[in-house]
């Protein structure tokens, strides 16, 4: 039996792979159009949706080979184009409407945000929504930021902070307009920020799709997940936030990993996330990782978060490499590692004198003969 393609219905009997859907931002100015327009070149990028706001926001003209429909266009890479007149969840629904209908054909998503987008609600839709997010899997986020400016931007906008927060890969803009100084200023700025996060230099090429594409868990050509590369707990694990300026927005970004050698029973992690999304769901710019259950202890589950909403818990069929820890990557905004390595701490047994363990924190003492309902 042949293995069904992204988006693809050849086997009604079973689901379609989720299609794999990128997230491209970056704050106003930052060069996120000309980049779109050089991505949209590459043959990499064939058989790849984009979803833009408005066609005029982008100069396509030049590129455009004829209209499919209203808000569609098919360009000469290969690229299916349409805009993004109204909610999120119409197009990508009106794009897998038309794939599965025949009318196109595609096998991933490449959506353009607007410069003042907050990323988060745009990954709650691909994370969150019934339907979607058994269509479509989110593969990662990409931001652009200008190194002429960036800066005075991160300076000034607590958005343009999120968006490079929560960045998968980002791409460095007008690096052959600054100095060296700017440039090295940036760069140890951004690492800081987001330590785990591969920098490009869009001037010096390597801004590419091949290197922007394809950095979510899924390995596309060896199809099994590649853990190590998608959490890079290890670019966590030395890293330190030294806050000095309150003023500043990104010395309120904290980034840290928690692991663990003991396996958790699954209700144990679940009231966990729930305990941690209910009083700091606004807090948690993104959690990534790979748990190891009681109950599977062979078949780790990924956890994947962004605030207060969680994409479903997807269980892989076997360890991917050698370390079989549970390994959780946080980023967080005013969010102190202490108080989430207590909590989870709490939940998995580990003994602190002066602190509630996981009975005194779940239990609810309304309920008669105290705690638990029994």
């Amino acid at each position: 039996m042949s293995e069904t393609a992204p988006g693809g219905n050849s086997d009604r009997r079973r689901p379609a792979t989720p299609i794999p859907l990128t997230v491209l931002t970056g704050f106003l100015g930052a060069g996120k159009t000309t980049l779109l327009n050089r991505l949209l070149k590459d043959p990499a990028l064939a058989e790849t949706a984009v979803i833009i706001n408005e066609f005029g926001e982008v100069s396509l003209d030049h590129l455009l080979v004829e209209y499919v429909g209203d808000n569609m266009v098919l360009l000469q890479s290969g690229c299916l184009c349409c805009t993004m007149r109204g909610d999120l969840v119409d197009a990508l629904e009106t794009l897998l409407r038309d794939l599965d209908n025949r009318r196109c054909k595609f096998r991933r998503v490449l959506l353009e945000t607007t410069g003042l987008a907050d990323p988060a609600p745009l990954l709650h839709t691909a994370m969150a929504h019934p339907y979607l997010v058994q269509r479509y899997r989110l593969d990662g986020v990409v931001t652009v930021v200008d190194c002429v400016n960036g800066e005075a931007t991160l300076d000034a906008h607590e958005e343009a902070v999120k968006q490079a927060a929560v960045a998968d890969r980002i791409v460095l803009s007008k690096t052959d307009l600054a100095d060296t100084e700017r440039h090295a200023r940036i760069v140890a700025r951004l690492h800081a920020l987001n330590p785990a996060a591969a920098i490009l230099d869009a001037a010096q090429g390597e801004a590419t799709a091949e290197r922007i594409l394809n950095c979510g868990l899924y390995d596309p050509e060896r199809k099994i997940p590649d853990v190590k590369k998608w959490l890079a707990a290890e670019a966590y694990a030395h890293h330190h936030d030294h806050h000095h300026d309150v003023n500043r927005h990104d010395e309120h970004i904290g980034s840290f990993v928690l692991t663990s050698d003991i396996a958790i029973p699954a209700g144990t992690l679940e009231m966990f996330l729930e305990l941690l999304r209910a009083t700091h769901g606004s807090k948690l710019l993104r959690i990534k990782g790979i748990v190891k259950l009681a109950e599977m202890p062979e078949t780790p589950v990924v956890v994947h978060g962004v605030q207060h909403v969680f994409h479903p818990t997807a269980q892989l069929p076997y360890w991917p490499d050698e370390d079989h820890r549970t390994r959780l990557v946080f980023i967080t905004r005013d969010l102190p590692e202490r108080t989430v390595r207590e909590l989870f701490e709490a939940f998995t047994g580990t003994a602190a004198p002066d602190r509630p363990d996981r009975a005194a924190l779940a239990d609810n003492p309304l309920i008669p003969f105290g705690g638990v309902d029994r």
